[in-house]
């Protein structure tokens, strides 16, 4: 069983910054899964924001948020963070991670179809 709990949400100011964490609950490590992060704002669909793969240089971002925000991990914490820098009112949505076991490569998706274990979120409220 694999469970997932976000946290690290919160209301901010126009070009402030903050800090996303996942955390997994598995009897596997990070290095099984690739761990995405996911957007919904209400009246929209879900959206792929970042992921990362079974290495540390394996991420991937939607467009909007290159060169603001930053995914890791930390495998010993079995811990996935979003560093969002210089966010604007069109990143106020609830955050999700989710997860998935990933094999034989170091690819992740940023569809969010093809992830199985989700956590239930947290609120990303950006002030103009």
């Amino acid at each position: 069983q694999v469970q997932l709990v976000e946290s690290g949400g919160g209301s901010v100011q126009a070009g402030n910054s903050l800090r996303l964490s996942c955390t997994i609950s598995s009897r596997n490590t990070l290095d099984y899964f690739a761990i995405g992060w996911f957007r919904q704002a209400p009246g929209k669909q879900r959206e792929g924001v970042s992921c990362i793969g079974r290495s540390d240089d394996a991420t991937d971002y939607v467009d909007s948020v290159k060169g603001r925000f930053t995914i890791s991990r930390d495998v010993a914490r079995n811990t996935v963070y979003l560093e969002m820098n210089s966010l604007n009112p069109e990143d106020t949505a609830l955050y999700y991670c989710a997860a998935q076991n990933i094999r034989g490569t170091t690819w992740c998706p940023t569809n969010p179809t093809l992830y199985t274990y989700w956590g239930q979120g947290t609120q990303v409220t950006v002030s103009a």
